[in-house]
């Protein structure tokens, strides 16, 4: 690969790449292949088009590639969902917005739900927050005999916005990997950025299409029968506060002391000041985490470490799919660097006139409504637009913001494709003219006010 040069133009190597993008649709929309196979077998095609050596193509380019985004993707994931699950099955979910209600009064139950739904969704998966908070937005939908349009939009953009913008979730992990974004960035750019975003399209707008559209409470989940499900002695709601703050702060640490280091305020060669960075780094935060929820949530509520160790076990399978998924993303990437396609894409952006950080906004944003899934259209994004990123040269945290404006392009506007479309409209019931306009919608504010954020920021910073 070293004495290997590229001998096609920037014409036939942005064909090529319009080409693998066009495959990777057809394949996972028409043929239903799935998302992993798609971006191997697509990874491999796309290799062999441009020229690459065929004796480097599978180590050098395409394990290379795919253990190069595990290797941080991976953990960061895994540990994430195992902090999720420990507080899913401590009952700490309900504590929490049975406590948020109480504070802010059931006139406000929305707007606590939703609060609630933000800090739960830090480490838990978009899906598996649904399951959990639905059925308590449906018992306070009931208890307030309304219907559950607005408390039910105000939970699930909460979960949205959390899953799409902040770190542990996988989509900005691979995006921050790809474009060489610091998490604590990430984490201090996006939180402000999604809660803001969240008011506006899961609050606001819950509020406003709830007097338009009449959505009643269903049956399904509806709360009475899940309350047998949840502990004696349930978490409460300030040791679930508590613990989530854990990782946050701890990396938020860490990137004070980067801060401080630029500035030449303290000496990065302190033994103090590496061993503080060490335990802020992500892997480390989220595994203090882990261990710190084992103990008050499950040893000191008197479970059995047999009974913990099979939580923490069934974290990890639904996740799975999702991290190999990120991993191929990586190995498409990977192809796109090695054989010059990212380098020409870069180029042709540059003559068209169109900002890298729009760019990179609207690549996500067409990859989302063409194939559905917010992962693989971030992943893929971020793998394109990389090169394009790297020779921008922007700072640490212009990269934050771009990192969170192809965040907000993956999430625009789900349609039939995107398995999400399916999971809320049928949990609230809805047919599907209704979800369109109102999931649908959400989704698409979600992107808009997300990248007009990012971009501000970006122009500040």
């Amino acid at each position: 690969m070293d004495n290997w040069t590229q001998t096609l133009g920037t014409g036939p190597l942005l064909g090529i790449a319009a080409a693998a993008i066009a495959l990777i649709l057809v394949l996972i929309i028409k043929f239903r292949v799935h998302a992993l196979l798609t971006m191997v077998l697509v990874s491999l095609i796309t290799a062999i088009a441009t020229g690459l050596p065929m004796g480097s193509i599978v180590n050098d380019v395409l394990i290379k590639s795919f253990g190069g985004t595990l290797g941080n993707v991976a953990i960061l994931v895994g540990l994430g969902a195992m902090l999720g699950r420990l507080v899913e099955t401590s009952g700490g979910a309900q504590s929490l917005a049975d406590a948020l209600v109480r504070m802010f009064g059931e006139k406000r139950a929305p707007f606590a739900l939703g609060i609630a739904s933000l800090i739960f969704g830090f480490p838990i998966f978009f899906d598996a927050g649904l399951v959990v908070m639905l059925p308590i937005v449906f018992a306070t939908a009931r208890r307030m005999k309304a219907p559950v349009l607005a408390y039910g939009l105000s939970s699930i953009g909460a979960f949205s916005v959390m899953h799409v913008f902040l770190p542990p979730h996988p989509g900005p992990i691979a995006a921050g990997e790809f474009y060489g974004a610091g998490v604590g960035q990430v984490l201090l750019l996006g939180l402000p950025l999604a809660v803001i975003t969240w008011y506006v399209s899961g609050y606001l707008l819950g509020q406003f299409l709830s007097k338009r559209i009449h959505v009643p409470v269903p049956d399904l989940l509806s709360g009475g029968a899940q309350d047998n499900d949840q502990p004696k002695q349930p978490a409460k709601a300030g040791t679930v506060i508590g613990i989530m703050l854990i990782p946050m702060l701890l990396i938020f640490m860490n990137t004070g002391l980067a801060t401080l280091i630029s500035e030449k305020v303290v000496s990065a060669d302190e033994t103090w000041v590496q061993t503080l960075r060490m335990i802020g780094s992500t892997p480390i935060a989220l595994l203090i985490s882990v261990l710190v929820a084992m103990y008050v949530l499950g040893r000191k509520r008197g479970e059995q470490a047999s009974a913990l160790e099979k939580t923490i076990d069934g974290a990890l399978a639904p996740v799975c799919s999702v991290i190999l998924i990120t991993g191929a993303g990586g190995m498409f990437g990977g192809v796109l660097r090695a054989s010059g396609i990212g380098k020409a894409l870069a180029d042709s952006m540059a003559d068209m006139g169109i900002p890298v950080l729009l760019g990179c906004f609207l690549v996500a944003l067409v990859l989302r409504v063409a194939q559905g899934s917010a992962t693989v259209a971030l992943t893929t994004a971020a793998a394109l637009m990389a090169p394009a990123v790297a020779a921008a040269g922007y700072s640490d945290w212009q990269l934050a913001c771009v990192v969170l404006a192809t965040a907000a392009g993956s999430v625009f506007a789900s349609h039939v494709n995107d398995s999400g479309f399916w999971l809320v409209g049928r949990l609230l019931n809805m047919d599907v003219p209704t979800t369109l306009k109102t999931w649908t919608v959400n989704q698409a504010l979600i992107a808009i006010v997300g990248f007009a954020l990012s971009a501000l920021a970006f122009s500040i910073l």
